[in-house]
């Protein structure tokens, strides 16, 4: 009775489980490929490694890197050769003019039979596949450029391996693979009227660029009513996105064009008007004159930009920049896509080069406000010092350009989106009312000063 009495003996215990690794961190040796950490290694001292570097362990004193001296180095080595290639290569609309006349004497001397207008014929096409390839070029940079702008503010890298050096050609890759792309589109679209929405975005913002002085006698026409001739081309261009929302036949796609409409209206209002007191004192709604009227030094080395005219030049520039900011789409002022309220907004239902005319355009539209911006206010071409003209008009106007790109791109990724109601208040109790403001302190100063 005793034995059995006896408890049994107690169960061993099982062996604990070892621990595992949060579920965000992996073994270094199983998360990279050794092949892949080296050639990381070669860009930058760290990735998301064991040998990551923060910001703020670098910037206190970046120059200890190798890599931000190299990359310092590479960056000055360019602006010294685009630099130097300006200097040798001087104004390049002389030279253009006279090969336009070369032109016209070899069709009078060796092709009597066609038309005198032929040979005129043939130069605009030359300009307008100048403008065409300078809008196809701008968009492969632009998107590289941004990628790689909000990648350092973000503390990223961006594209780093396509084409080498930076991921250079990440931007052509992308276009060839949306070249290849199926063109998806629900079955209940108007297929004429979506196929038509790109061409009639695109373009208009083509034609746009006509009258812009891209230096000395680089305008591919000089108009005499070249602002109102951007405005109205530029107008167009709403009616594309409208249509590309309601031929989808999505509700979101058409609740993102009518938006856009909603805002192109309202800020294309303000942006006008921001525009009356510099067209009242250059006397001209020409480009050309109106950046040739900025050309000149007060007291020998101040330029006459409209940017610096007391009160009514800042103003201007301000309610243009902003509402010029607004009519690209871009942020605070993507209302038309809002992706997290309308999924990708207008262009929702588009895929392939359909999609990407939509991407295209809008970084045109980005480069052609850059340079209304600095013909309006930045003079032009003009040099800031007059020590400096020995540098060609082109060079100037390419180098504010790509500032206000820069700002564009810049506000994008450090600014919160407006909501809708507040987007359309702004632009309607503060920016119209001040660009009446402004013409009105515009008139004393155009009637003491100009007349």
């Amino acid at each position: 009775m005793a034995e059995l009495a006896t408890p049994p003996p107690p169960p061993t215990p099982a062996p604990a489980p070892a621990p595992k690794p949060p579920a965000n961190v992996m073994p270094p040796e199983k998360a990279v490929p050794a092949g892949i950490r080296k050639v990381f290694a070669k860009h930058t001292e760290g990735t998301l490694l064991p040998n990551r570097l923060w910001p703020t362990d670098v910037w206190p004193n970046p120059w200890k890197s190798a890599s931000y001296r190299r990359g310092a180095l590479v960056l000055s080595a360019l602006i010294l050769a685009g630099t130097g290639a300006a200097f040798f290569l001087r104004e390049i609309g002389v030279p253009l003019a006279a090969l336009r006349e070369t032109l016209h004497r070899f069709a009078e001397a060796n092709l009597p039979q066609v038309p005198s207008w032929a040979a005129e014929a043939v130069w605009i096409l030359a300009k307008a596949l100048v403008v065409l390839h300078i809008i196809l070029f701008n968009g492969l940079f632009l998107v590289w450029w941004e990628r790689k702008i909000s990648a350092h503010m973000q503390s990223r890298l961006g594209p780093i391996f396509t084409g080498k050096w930076h991921g250079v050609l990440q931007t052509a890759a992308d276009g060839i693979k949306l070249l290849l792309k199926e063109d998806a589109a629900p079955k209940e679209k108007d297929s004429w009227l979506h196929s038509l929405a790109p061409a009639l975005v695109f373009v208009p913002v083509l034609i746009c660029f006509t009258p812009v002085p891209w230096g000395r006698d680089l305008e591919a026409a000089n108009l005499d009513a070249g602002v109102l001739y951007i405005f109205a081309w530029a107008g167009l261009s709403v009616l594309g996105i409208v249509l590309a929302g309601w031929a989808s036949a999505n509700k979101y796609s058409l609740l993102g064009g009518l938006r856009s409409a909603a805002q192109f209206v309202s800020y294309e209002l303000p942006r006008s008007f921001s525009l009356v007191p510099l067209i009242a004192i250059a006397g001209s709604l020409s480009l050309t004159k109106i950046a040739g009227y900025q050309e000149g030094y007060w007291f020998g080395f101040f330029p006459k930009w409209f940017l610096f005219y007391p009160v009514v030049g800042q103003i201007s520039f301000v309610i243009f920049l902003i509402a010029s900011v607004a009519e690209t789409n871009r942020t605070p002022f993507d209302i038309a896509e809002a992706e997290s309220e309308l999924v990708g907004g207008f262009h929702t239902e588009y895929s392939g080069m359909k999609f990407s005319i939509f991407f295209l355009t809008e970084y045109a539209y980005v480069l052609l406000a850059s340079c209304l911006l600095t013909t309006f206010f930045m003079g032009g071409g003009a040099a800031p010092l007059p020590f400096l003209s020995v540098l060609p008009s082109w060079f100037w106007f390419l180098g504010k350009t790509l500032f206000f790109m820069f700002c564009f791109l810049w506000f994008r990724w450090t600014f919160p989106r407006f909501k809708i109601d507040r987007l359309l208040d702004f632009n309607w109790k503060f920016l119209l009312p001040w660009s009446f403001v402004n013409i009105v302190l515009a008139l004393p100063y155009i009637y003491l000063w100009k007349l």
